[in-house]
């Protein structure tokens, strides 16, 4: 009698484990189900936007020469684009349209360059990161970052000191 009263809590164990083995398979088979089912549902719902911004960049056509995307939301508070926080100007669109398709704005609000250095970095960018000929849009965008993303003279107490003669003390 003792040895099947050993053997019942040993197999009802088992059979607990079972059961408790397949319920973990279970929910984590339902919560791959969900994960998938949102991921499409994104991809539904922002399919518009994303393709608007891919198909720009798929034909050959557009290769050679790109044309902006127009779609863009300009929505202005305080003199700055909601979106990106670049400031309101002649050439935002295009700059948010050209520069924002391959970096974050932020690369823009942190630098600042004359017209001939941002220049530089767009020529930079067309030799080594795959920028496409940016045609006559690249006067206008140049004119933007020229504008608003140009040099500041140093912010402090005062101006740093130049052209200074310095003389060693002597003991």
């Amino acid at each position: 009698m003792s040895k099947s009263h050993e053997r019942n809590p040993s197999s009802t164990q088992k059979e607990k484990r079972k059961l408790f083995d397949g319920l973990i398979k279970s929910v984590a088979g339902l919560v791959a189900v969900v994960v998938i089912l949102i991921g499409l549902v994104l991809l539904l719902v922002f399919q518009p936007e994303i393709s608007a911004r891919l198909s720009t960049f798929t034909s050959e056509e557009s290769t050679e020469n790109p044309q902006p995307l127009t779609d863009f939301s300009t929505e202005l508070v305080d003199g700055k684009d909601v979106e990106t926080g670049l400031l309101a100007g002649d050439g935002l669109e295009l700059v948010k349209a050209h520069c924002t398709a391959c970096h974050s704005s932020a690369l823009i609000l942190q630098n600042r360059f004359t017209r001939e250095g941002w220049h530089e970095k767009i020529v930079w960018m067309q030799e080594t990161q795959g920028l496409w000929p940016l045609g006559e849009n690249e006067s206008i965008i140049l004119d933007y970052l020229a504008a608003n993303y140009a040099p500041e003279a140093p912010r402090g107490r005062r101006v740093p000191l130049t052209d200074i003669e310095w003389y060693e003390l002597k003991e």
